[in-house]
């Protein structure tokens, strides 16, 4: 029971270290007014956008609670769930929101921090960075910690149970069903917000950049603040929404495989300390970043990641400490955390290799543009699928290691324990991870506030350093975020077995390769992940021609625009963004919820364990891809920006640019999408497994 308070004050610590952070950067000077007025304007647009998708949500959250209450009357779940259900998707948004805010609140302030020193920039922003990195694991293991006292109130008071073993797997049972609506939140974040970015990104460099060939971030740019307003709503509050998912999904799957090894109250105590620990090993990590000014990007990158790895050795060590006390015949465990520990930061460096253009893969994508877009598109593709090699190898040996490691060979279930705790392991140290990757939109924003301003070039040049360091880590980030999620995601799929197991021990359970349901769940769940990035991908699409033409016509028809001597119609962008966002997310998230439940019930359970395994398999490896390529597509163009291969204006620079919109979409929606998508397919599978059970076809 104590274990339970100190994950309680673990969380407690996180928000209180966010919320220093968020006064630390509160109290950063703006600069001067026009910056003050430009960082207001984005802050609006952003406020505007989410408030108009949280009105969808709660339609969908209100429609769903009634599903599941309905569920719930006819002994298909636990009558907890719709209600931990609401909580999850609320504590999820939540996240997303506070981190939204401190980020747009604090790319003013980043800015005229750097017109004072490299440093200082630097120092804003992952200060912003981190409100979003520790309010997201505080409040994820807030709402763990209040179920889990509510749950064994209920258990021990109101109907008490006979014996402790029944008490935990009745309470772990329960928990397993609760990520169902942080995951339901993370979809709408993630692709709506992925949607509007890119459209509002897409069209301004075609316009802008391309044909009318003004910078970047030129304020003569009608779509200039919807891109601003799409860094914040889709790399910050989508990103948080993401990892808020696996973060929680990790935890509860990982408990519940602890009550079917065997490991009992000491099984389920140690990944939820583990997330409680990390929370205090990451607080230690961001006192160890710092830069001098005139830093390279390999200096700016190992200031971020000193602060990462110190991270990483403390949760080590306190993991050894842990397991040595809770499951000291079992210390296999802890070379199963160090696992997924290792296998975090491998695939992090491995992105970083084929994204940063301090390596030579993407300063090759760039010398390809001497030949036009098209083999900047051939070559990126290329480079892309060439990536997923390493990660793949990666995850599969660790899940090899945290298997036999944890046992497997003599017991199934205690293999799969040690898969679960290898993913816990992997995010243990998501508070500083996710503020590394949070800081990127905050510096990217600054770029564009001190362009806007006509900042003096040196500042400008702080800034254009701390936006192609905040393009690695956020490439870093979404690799980080891809493979957390195939660990998660293969704990959530041993967790869903266990549930049917518990639901009914003598279901006829059949899950070899030769099983025509699970054959044809394979099939469904392969083509499940590219189905899915095509519509998100033709979304991204269609909205972007609409702003594409909203920016022709402004340029065309307000006088003086061009010229500097009118203002564009920023608003109009940025409602145009939000509205096309809003309607063409829908197909993609419904497809996420309704696919796993209309397998089931035409294939049963097996062949939704078909599924799931074919959607992680094949979600993983199109997810890496299309990051990778996306991720190496915009360092190349940064790269010849920079001054290579006849800098800005040049036909290399155009190039480079075409291959970056086509890989916008790749790296900012549908790749870090197919993330929830292999999640949200086993929560939803998991939820629904009574209900499959009772009423299947085949």
């Amino acid at each position: 029971m104590e274990t339970i308070y100190l994950v309680a004050v673990g969380a407690v610590l996180a928000l209180v270290f966010s919320f220093i952070m968020y006064r630390r950067v509160k109290r950063e000077p703006e600069g001067t007014k026009e910056m003050a007025e430009i960082s207001a304007s984005v802050q609006k647009g952003a406020n505007a956008y989410l408030k108009r998708q949280y009105k969808g949500v709660i339609l969908f959250f209100a429609a769903v609670f009634v599903i599941l209450l309905v569920m719930a009357f006819m002994d298909y779940l636990s009558f907890f769930t719709p209600f931990a259900f609401v909580t999850g998707g609320f504590f999820s948004g939540l996240s997303g929101f506070i981190g939204m805010r401190t980020a747009t609140m604090a790319n003013c302030r980043t800015a005229f921090g750097a017109s004072k020193s490299l440093n200082r920039g630097l120092k804003v922003a992952f200060s912003a960075g981190s409100v979003m990195g520790f309010t997201v694991v505080g409040l994820g293991l807030l709402d763990l910690s209040v179920w889990y006292l509510i749950l064994r109130f209920f258990y021990t008071v109101i109907d008490p149970v006979e014996t402790e073993e029944l008490l935990i797997e009745n309470i772990t049972s329960n928990m397993l069903t609760f990520g169902m609506g942080a995951s339901s939140m993370a979809l709408f974040a993630r692709v709506g917000g992925g949607i509007f970015t890119k459209a509002a990104d897409v069209g301004a460099d075609l316009v802008g950049k391309v044909e009318a060939g003004i910078p970047e971030d030129d304020p003569r740019n009608p779509a200039v603040i919807a891109d601003n307003v799409g860094d914040n709503v889709g790399d910050v509050a989508g990103m948080g929404a993401d990892l808020y998912e696996s973060y929680v999904g990790s935890v509860v799957s990982t408990a519940a495989l602890a009550v079917a090894a065997g490991f009992g109250m000491k099984g389920v105590s140690v990944p939820m300390l583990l997330a409680a620990f990390g929370i205090l090993s990451s607080i230690v990590g961001t006192f160890f970043v710092r830069t001098k000014e005139g830093a390279s990007q390999k200096n700016l990158l190992r200031a971020l990641r000193t602060g990462t790895y110190i991270s990483a050795v403390l949760i080590a060590v306190i993991s050894y400490l842990l397991i040595r006390y809770f499951l000291p015949d079992h210390m296999g465990v802890f070379v199963a955390v160090i696992s997924g520990l290792i296998a975090g930061i491998l695939i992090g460096a491995i992105t970083e290799y084929y994204t940063s253009d301090t390596y030579s893969p993407t300063r090759k994508l760039s010398e390809s543009s001497e030949t036009g877009a098209g083999t900047v598109i051939i070559s990126g593709l290329s480079l892309g699928m060439l990536s997923i090699v390493a990660p793949v190898l990666i995850v599969g040996i660790s899940i090899l290691i945290s298997y036999f490691a944890s046992g497997g060979a003599a017991d199934f279930n205690m293999g799969l324990y040690g898969i679960g705790v290898s993913a816990v392991g992997m995010l243990s140290t998501l508070g500083i991870t996710l503020a590394t990757d949070a800081y990127g939109p905050v510096a990217d924003n600054a770029g564009g506030i001190a362009e806007m301003t006509h900042m003096p070039e040196e500042v400008r040049e702080r800034t254009d350093a701390l936006d192609s360091l905040g393009n690695t880590t956020a490439a870093t980030g979404k690799g980080f975020a891809i493979g957390s999620a195939a660990l998660t995601a293969l704990a959530l799929i041993a967790s869903y077995i266990d549930k049917v197991k518990t639901l009914d021990p003598n279901y006829a359970l059949d899950l070899s390769i030769t099983n025509p349901t699970v054959l044809v769940g394979l099939f469904v769940g392969g083509m499940l992940p590219f189905l899915f990035a095509a519509l998100t991908m033709s979304a991204v699409g269609k909205a972007a021609q609409s702003i594409v033409v909203e920016v022709r016509r402004q340029f065309k028809e307000i006088p003086g625009l061009m010229e500097g001597k009118s203002k564009p119609d920023y608003a109009a962008c940025v409602d145009m963004c939000t509205r096309s966002a809003q309607r063409l997310m829908l197909a993609p998230a419904l497809i996420a919820v309704i696919t796993p439940i209309v397998t089931g019930l035409i294939l049963g359970v097996n062949g939704v364990a078909g599924l799931l395994a074919g959607n992680t398999i094949t979600g993983f490896v199109l997810a890496v891809m299309m990051a990778n390529s996306g991720g190496a597509w915009d360092n190349a163009k940064k790269y010849i920006e920079a001054g290579a291969m006849g800098g800005k204006g040049s036909e290399c620079h155009k190039a480079a640019v075409i291959g970056d919109t086509v890989g916008d979409p790749f790296k900012d929606t549908s790749g870090p999408s197919i993330n929830i998508l292999i999640k949200l397919t086993s929560m939803v599978s998991i939820v629904f497994a009574g209900l499959v059970m009772a009423v299947h076809l085949l």
